[in-house]
């Protein structure tokens, strides 16, 4: 189905709303995908919502790298919360439409919660380095203050950025087309409805992706770089084998997201692909936030151990 965007066009020939691109002419396949995302997406929420339960009502869990991961999983529901309901409304809806604030606002979050969740993965890499290069400072240098600023500092700078982009964005002219070639209002695809040369607009997203996408992550590869420096020269196999296990997970869920990350955005131009492009937005909207509770509980006694009792609290007060 092709829109007639003049019919969301004001005098100026502005366009004032824009329309999603159907995943698919088939219905049968819609429905398909709506249920499967559907599943996913209520498996993200209640994942992440058990584990930041979980680390709150358990005192055991309340040390930095578990007040970070309950930042991240507040910032995963929010990450997800942004985009999904959107979307399944469009898979089996014809009412595909968004107006140019409403994707502008979803614009703003879903870039604020995944810069925060880049700069919060750095904080929980430094956390990771302090604890196992240097032990007996860490209670000090990662006090409770200093968490709560670094998590601060990643939801302030996340707002800032998703803040700036979008308000950059969305000061440029569109006069047509219309149809968002996406299943959510992303940087890239909105940019490309936009009226007249837009190469230097380009340049300039592309610049802060790399900027805002890659910082964070150099800090990652410094601090495990240091770690494995670090656990290589442990006399203990077993105190190697304990500190790589604390990192795993978190290597894990580094890898997930930012690999997925970083081919949508810091590959050229030239070899984007819609298809390819909404495959890998799927991916690091919904599935990597699906895994990261499954990730995080299988691999942590700590954490399966705070999901058991909080699962236990619950089936006794709905059995009084």
């Amino acid at each position: 189905m092709t829109f007639n965007c003049s019919l969301w066009q004001d005098n100026s020939m502005s366009v004032k709303r824009f329309a999603f691109a159907r995943f698919s002419e088939v219905t049968e396949q819609c429905f398909l995908l709506f249920t499967l995302i559907l599943l996913m997406f209520l498996a993200s929420l209640a994942g992440n919502a058990l584990i930041a339960t979980a680390i709150w009502t358990n005192p055991v869990l309340h040390t930095p790298m578990y007040f970070f991961l309950a930042n991240l999983s507040l910032l995963e529901i929010g990450y997800t919360c942004s985009v999904i309901p959107k979307m399944l409304q469009s898979l089996v809806s014809e009412a595909r439409g968004i107006s140019r604030e409403g994707c502008a606002t979803q614009m703003f979050f879903f870039a604020s919660f995944g810069i925060s969740e880049c700069c919060l993965l750095a904080a929980m890499a430094f956390d990771r380095y302090m604890a196992i290069c240097s032990p007996l400072h860490y209670a000090t240098r990662m006090s409770r203050g200093v968490c709560v600023h670094l998590a601060m500092v990643s939801w302030g700078v996340g707002c800032m950025v998703g803040l700036g982009q979008t308000n950059y964005i969305f000061s440029l002219d569109f006069c047509g087309p219309c149809e968002i070639d996406h299943f959510f209002c992303d940087l890239p695809p909105i940019l490309a409805l936009a009226c007249g040369d837009t190469s230097h607009n380009e340049a300039a997203v592309f610049a802060v992706a790399i900027l805002c996408i890659s910082s964070p992550f150099l800090l990652i590869i410094a601090s495990y770089g240091r770690i494995l420096a670090a656990v290589l020269s442990m006399p203990s196999p077993e105190g190697r084998r304990k500190a790589l296990s604390t990192c795993s997970s978190h290597l894990l869920v580094v890898t997930l997201f930012y690999g997925s990350a970083s081919v949508t955005y810091l590959r050229p131009k030239a070899s984007h692909s819609p298809g390819i492009d909404k495959l890998l937005a799927l991916f690091y909207t919904v599935v990597t936030s699906m895994l990261n509770p499954i990730i995080y509980s299988l691999r942590n006694k700590e954490v399966k151990a705070a999901l058991r009792r909080t699962l236990d609290k619950k089936k006794v007060l709905t059995h009084r």
